[in-house]
């Protein structure tokens, strides 16, 4: 286990400001009530009727300790809302970092759930020390659960975090209630699944801007402010994040054994794990529900709130103990 290196005040909350810093967002804000906005942001158009996909303001966040954790080779930023319920710990995709989820922190800790995120090394207020170092990605996780008192936890893991959130349930099941994946190309050693995931490959697609390949169609047509503090986040987690390695290879012998209970979700817009792909995946785990969420791309946590957080509250209750 890393020693610590805590904030100097670590009761200061992380205000709204910290973690969605340079955003340009008002700080008035309106709140989620049951994965819905209650309001239009000005400025953007109303969508037509029938239409999905409506900007969602981000809505207030719960005050949150913050500090810096001490791991071989690194610093972690890490926030945590605290309290007594159940632990949701939140990993983010190789696009964002610890910032990346200000749609699931009040929505979950309003509804009774201690809520953690934090910056794996290098990215976002994670300060790499030694890069000769990369550690696996759940060594890192594992010490940080550790320092923070936390037993048993759901874990969430979106695309190049949901490696991690797989990597840790395969080697740590006892100590999660439930394992969620979203939008997460899982690199299954096997062979039609390399098949099928590379023909969704191209140079092409590859060279676009990054918010073309993370965010839908569908949601840059209709959140340009959404897209732009998505690259905000984007931009402020840096291009010094570490892909670490992971402690398991997967294949599907190996994806069989988990008992933890699984949800996977994507977008059924995303370039990257289209709904074949998850469909391939889900055929192979034992214990699992899935959700497509419609008109989404690639970040689906972020794209679509109304339907991603609904779920999410759902699923972590029916796991629950």
């Amino acid at each position: 286990m890393g020693n610590t290196e805590t904030n100097p005040n670590p009761s200061q909350p992380i205000s709204r400001r910290t973690l969605l810093q340079g955003t340009g967002l008002a700080l008035g804000g309106t709140a989620l009530i049951n994965g819905t906005a209650d309001a239009h942001p000005p400025g953007v158009p109303v969508p037509g009727p029938g239409s999905p996909v409506r900007p969602i303001p981000v809505p207030e966040q719960v005050p949150a300790t913050q500090g810096l954790f001490q791991v071989p080779g690194a610093r972690l930023w890490y926030w945590d809302t605290g309290g007594h319920g159940e632990p949701v710990v939140l990993l983010h995709a190789l696009s964002g970092s610890g910032e990346s989820w200000p749609y699931q922190q009040p929505y979950l800790a309003r509804a009774g759930y201690r809520v953690i995120g934090y910056s794996r090394r290098g990215y976002a207020n994670s300060p790499v020390q030694d890069p000769n170092d990369p550690r696996t990605g759940i060594e890192d996780l594992h010490d940080l659960v550790e320092f923070l008192g936390v037993g048993k936890f759901h874990v969430v893991g979106v695309a190049g975090g949901g490696w991690y959130a797989m990597d840790y349930a395969l080697n740590h099941p006892d100590r999660l209630h439930s394992l969620v994946i979203g939008a997460c190309v899982l690199q299954v050693q096997e062979q039609d699944y390399q098949d099928m995931v590379e023909r969704l490959r191209a140079p092409e697609v590859d060279a676009l801007p990054i918010h073309f390949r993370e965010l839908g169609p569908s949601y840059r047509a209709i959140d340009p402010d959404g897209v732009t503090r998505w690259l905000d986040i984007n931009h402020r987690a840096g291009p010094n994040g570490i892909i670490q390695p992971r402690a398991t290879s997967l294949n599907w012998a190996v994806i069989e054994r988990l008992t933890v209970p699984t949800l996977l979700l994507w977008g059924d817009a995303d370039p990257h794990t289209s709904p074949p792909v998850q469909r391939l995946l889900a055929g192979h785990f034992r214990r699992v529900s899935t959700v497509v969420a419609n008109e989404c791309g690639h970040n689906v946590h972020w794209e679509r709130s109304d339907v991603v957080n609904p779920v999410l509250l759902n699923f972590f209750r029916t796991n629950r103990h």
